[in-house]
């Protein structure tokens, strides 16, 4: 009797994909940013070769830097939750370990996104 049902009408009841466009968009989107950030991110890190400690502070301590930095830190660990997400509800059938995982993972991208950005804001202002 199954070979009768339309493919429509045995996706039903399957589960909800009502915010999976959401996230693809913003994954492409964190993606496209840091194409460029890291272009950026890159030039800075190579012109700071051989530079002291003063020197690197007084880098990153200038507006447009540390605006860049700020940028590339966010997208970056926006981009990383995003693709730890997916791989997570992939690979982790245990719903109770699907769990734990998931919210450690936001945990720690948002502590790492707090700490390195406040660790930009504190080299930008005090120079």
């Amino acid at each position: 009797m199954s070979r009768f049902r339309t493919p429509l009408k045995n996706a039903r009841g399957l589960g909800t994909a009502k915010t999976g466009t959401e996230h693809f968009v913003h994954q492409r989107l964190t993606a496209t940013a840091l194409v460029f950030l890291g272009i950026w991110f890159v030039w800075f890190v190579l012109s700071l070769v051989g530079s002291d400690y003063l020197t690197a502070a007084d880098a990153v301590s200038r507006p447009w830097n540390a605006i860049l930095l700020v940028g590339f830190l966010a997208a970056s660990f926006w981009h990383a939750q995003l693709g730890l997400q997916v791989v997570l509800e992939d690979y982790i059938h245990n719903s109770l370990a699907a769990l734990a995982l998931q919210v450690s993972v936001k945990f720690i991208a948002v502590l790492g996104a707090i700490v390195s950005i406040f660790a930009v804001a504190r080299i930008a202002l005090a120079g």
